[in-house]
């Protein structure tokens, strides 16, 4: 019998699984589910191309504003949201390949004025913090009220908005669950809370939309996450949805991985994910584990 997946390997499932869906997606983003059979019947490979004319394994900004955030809290030894901002606004400078209108303006605010949230608005309701929430997760894995906090202070860097909000702290707590090897049927429960409390988010039947749109992609992710059983039939199910592939592939990338390990992750995959992003992300999960043995004092900050 083949053993669980540790801590680490569901931990490095997660962290690679979410730069393998973003890298996987990225080609077919803003494209429709027919479009995309058109043009690749069903979408296996590393495709590269795209709008943004990626390279084959090429990653964007879910990739990188999560990598953006690891540094933070590793840099720091706690939850810091100014040092969160700082390092957005050091990645925003170097003129990135992509970047989310909502998190530009969050960015551009805070390099302008300073400030760490910006006021609630309709308008943020797009999936930009709930993408990168991954690296705190880690870090807080046995925190569960400091990651609330610290979750809902990085999500309004840059998005203000209730159900931004409630998805992101339910996206992390899922990861958390299966992370720490309590299953689906635990993951499946904060879903449900989720669901309970914004019926928006129901999924089942899955009404069809891929887009940026907070709803659309929880919807999109929950049903590949929860419809499948392995984690290539799981990608291969939401980034061939198109829309917001990237981010609702990285999103589904990091719970299917948490859940099955990175040796479920395809061989070829990961032989095309940029070589620098796979060797940071290692070098993160390391360092965010051991922050998270240290204990609750985390989120807390110094």
């Amino acid at each position: 019998m083949i053993p669980p997946p540790s801590l680490r390997e569901r931990a490095l499932g997660a962290y690679l699984g979410l730069a393998v869906g973003d890298a996987l997606g990225a080609p077919v983003e803003f494209m429709t589910a027919q479009e995309i059979r058109h043009r690749h019947g069903t979408l296996r490979h590393m495709a590269g191309g795209g709008w943004l004319k990626l390279k084959p394994g090429q990653v964007t900004d879910d990739t990188q504003m999560s990598l953006s955030l690891g540094r933070a809290l590793i840099a720091h030894g706690a939850w810091d949201a100014r040092a969160a901002a700082e390092q957005w606004a050091a990645w925003w400078r170097t003129r990135p390949v992509d970047i989310g209108n909502t998190c530009r303006r969050g960015i551009v605010r805070f390099i302008n004025q300073g400030t760490l949230s910006g006021p609630a608005s309709e308008g943020d309701g797009g999936n930009g913090a709930a993408m990168r929430i991954l690296p705190l997760a880690l870090a807080t894995l046995h925190d569960d009220a400091g990651f609330a906090t610290a979750a809902i202070e990085q999500a309004h860097i840059t998005h203000h908005h209730p159900l931004s909000d409630a998805a992101t702290v339910a996206l992390g707590r899922m990861a958390q669950c299966l992370l720490r090897g309590e299953g689906a049927t635990a993951s499946r429960a904060v879903a449900d809370g989720l669901i309970a409390g914004h019926r928006q988010f129901g999924f089942e039947p899955y009404p069809g939309r891929a887009s940026g749109y907070i709803v659309d992609t929880v919807q999109t992710v929950l049903h590949g996450f929860y419809s499948t059983a392995n984690f290539e039939d799981c990608l291969v199910t939401v980034v061939n949805r198109g829309e917001d592939a990237d981010t609702t592939g990285a999103i589904t990338g990091m719970l299917a991985g948490a859940c099955y390990g990175v040796a479920a992750i395809p061989a070829a995959w990961l032989r095309k994910l940029e070589a620098r992003v796979a060797s940071e992300i290692e070098m993160q999960v390391d360092a965010l584990l051991a922050l998270a043995r240290r204990g609750t004092s985390l989120a807390i900050g110094a």
